[in-house]
């Protein structure tokens, strides 16, 4: 007798979010253009080598996201070759799982358009944004940064919830750290054509196997062709939902160590942020470089 090997719900599911993601904000940033110039015109701006982008590329970030969690979310209750009481384990597993990534990725998104819509140039990065409040003033910023917190611990929680064995408080309240530190981090890149996207790809391909991960390396292929054209960027909306996502991928594979090791680093690189400029570093390592600049159309 021979026998065949069942392709497990996850698996299933993850491979569903990532071309349900790739296909979802390919044709989302299409349609975007369509749009009335009313509409479009508040997410337009002038990149750093002085041509026009689009910020929707954000919006359409997040649409495709959130239609490759849903993908993921019925391919894995569809998914054959499990008894009934394990597709019924697994159903309510991914659901949750679907739940905890649709709330970070729309939570996450809607807070970067905020500041992508409304945000001021004068005070930018969490210096900036700090010294503002100590003035009295509450910018965009801070809100986005309060409001990450807030998203980053309900991923977390939610995420916890479905373990068989929760990893305890202080894990979760690490583990929204982490989602929110990692929405930060992503932005941080997003300073040149397919660079935030290269990052999150790298970041989200040794998760791909949970479907917050799998969403968002599908939804940063679906759009990095116009990105590296230089013709649309993620913006806020899109960085802080892709960071977010990967983050939260992070939190399902690990406890409370592996979280603090994370939120180490990560915090290591938001400081490093306010005195060092990504760019010339990247620039200044042939490898780096040569990452950088991989895809990318001539100036």
């Amino acid at each position: 007798m021979t026998s065949r090997r069942r392709t497990s719900p996850s698996g299933v599911s993850s491979l569903a979010a990532l071309v349900g993601s790739a296909a979802g904000s390919w044709a989302v940033l299409r349609l975007s253009r369509r749009l009335a110039p009313a509409v479009r015109e508040p997410w337009e701006r002038t990149n750093h080598a002085g041509r026009p982008v689009t910020l929707l590329e954000g919006p359409a970030w997040v649409g495709g996201a959130v239609a490759g969690i849903a993908a993921g979310a019925v391919a894995s209750r569809l998914s054959r070759g499990a008894t009934a009481a394990s597709i019924g384990a697994s159903s309510a597993s991914s659901a949750s799982s679907a739940s905890a990534a649709l709330a970070v990725a729309v939570a996450a998104g809607a807070l970067g358009a905020l500041d992508d819509l409304a945000g001021g140039a004068s005070d930018k990065g969490l210096k900036g944004h700090l010294g503002a409040l100590t003035r009295g003033e509450v910018t965009t910023g801070t809100v986005k940064i309060v409001g990450l917190g807030v998203t980053g611990l309900l991923g977390a929680a939610l995420a916890d919830a479905r373990r068989p064995t929760r990893p305890g408080a202080l894990a979760t309240l690490v583990g929204g750290a982490v989602v929110a530190g990692a929405a930060n981090a992503v932005n941080l890149f997003d300073l040149r054509p397919g660079r935030a996207l290269k990052v999150t790809a790298a970041a989200g391909l040794p998760l791909v196997g949970s479907a917050p991960a799998a969403a968002a390396v599908g939804a940063s292929l679906g759009v990095v062709r116009d990105d590296l054209r230089a013709t649309s960027m993620l913006g806020d909306t899109g960085a802080n939902a892709a960071g977010a996502l990967v983050g939260l991928a992070l939190v399902e594979r690990t406890g409370l160590l592996g979280r603090a090791v994370a939120l180490a680093g990560l915090a290591a690189l938001t400081l490093a942020s306010e005195r060092v400029s990504f760019t010339r570093v990247i620039e200044a390592h042939p490898v780096l470089r040569g990452l950088d600049e991989w895809g990318r159309e001539p100036r």
